[in-house]
């Protein structure tokens, strides 16, 4: 039979392991929470670039305009015109001053699109069956251009590797109008036609406005999507002359307010050397 004694001393035996165990345990140092998590810190970029764009132009003019106004017929007009896109090579150089603001220079060779514009006047015997009624003259061409600009932009921020931007530039547009052709009837009941002995170049002055978005390969490689609105002046044609009749005066044709909606994919590689991200700063446990 366990006597009341030995009760008593196992039990101030427990007592004691639990009392020394407490007291250890106060002795440690509590759990800390888990660290915060620092994302990296951007990395402050610059310097000269590089880059290259290729992409596509929806184009159009606001009027077809033949000149001297004075040879034409009062009720002479407009009924149809479109100009066919064009394929876009370019390339430029720039400066990055940091993760806001860069300029670069840029230049572009835009591939020949065909025009075409039909325009109709009453005047008199001009079908050709010799029949009075409303007579037409159809107007075809290529246009081509070379375009240097003068960019800004202003970058605005980074997500994701993904860098949206606004843009703006000013330059100049070297416009081709070439292998110009009228086609229409004159009296009574001849087909007139007409033609350009010369293309025809001319320095205009264009602008763009632009947006687009970066994705960051690297921090010196670079993928721009890109929409732009490009104006490239008027261009004109050389004179165009009557074939098949002595009696005319020949004309020259303006396509008033060449205009562009480009969509590019460009390229951009920084020149200067790549720069490793520092790390996050390390938290105090206090």
């Amino acid at each position: 039979m366990v006597s009341v004694k030995f009760f008593i001393r196992i039990s101030a035996a427990a007592a004691a392991a639990v009392i020394g165990t407490s007291a250890y345990a106060a002795d440690l140092p509590l759990p800390q929470p888990p660290m915060a998590y620092q994302p990296p810190a951007a990395v402050e970029t610059g310097g000269w670039y590089l880059r290259g764009d290729v992409g596509v132009g929806v184009q159009n003019f606001s009027q077809f305009q033949l000149e001297p106004i004075s040879t034409l017929p009062t009720s002479w007009t407009i009924n149809q015109q479109n100009i066919e896109d064009t394929t876009i090579l370019g390339f430029g150089a720039g400066y990055e001053l940091n993760n806001w603001f860069r300029f670069d220079v840029t230049g572009e060779y835009r591939t020949q699109a065909a025009f075409k514009a039909t325009g109709s006047y009453d005047q008199g015997t001009c079908a050709v069956d010799g029949l009075t009624g409303t007579c037409f003259d159809t107007y075809n061409g290529d246009f081509s251009a070379a375009v240097f600009l003068v960019n800004a932009y202003v970058d605005l921020g980074t997500w994701w590797c993904i860098t949206p931007y606004v843009g703006a530039g000013i330059g100049t547009a070297y416009d081709r109008v070439s292998g110009v052709e009228d086609i229409g009837p004159l009296p009574p009941g001849t087909i007139g036609f007409g033609y350009t002995y010369n293309n025809a170049s001319s320095w205009n002055l264009a602008w763009n406005v632009q947006a687009g978005l970066t994705y960051n390969v690297s921090n010196n490689f670079k993928v721009d999507f890109n929409w732009r609105y490009l104006n490239m002046g008027s261009p004109q044609s050389a004179d165009v002359y009557c074939q098949n009749t002595t009696s005319c005066t020949p004309n020259y044709l303006v396509l008033k307010d060449m205009s562009s909606q480009d969509f590019r994919i460009g390229f951009r590689w920084l020149l200067q050397p790549e720069v490793a991200p520092e790390p996050p700063p390390l938290m105090s446990r206090g």
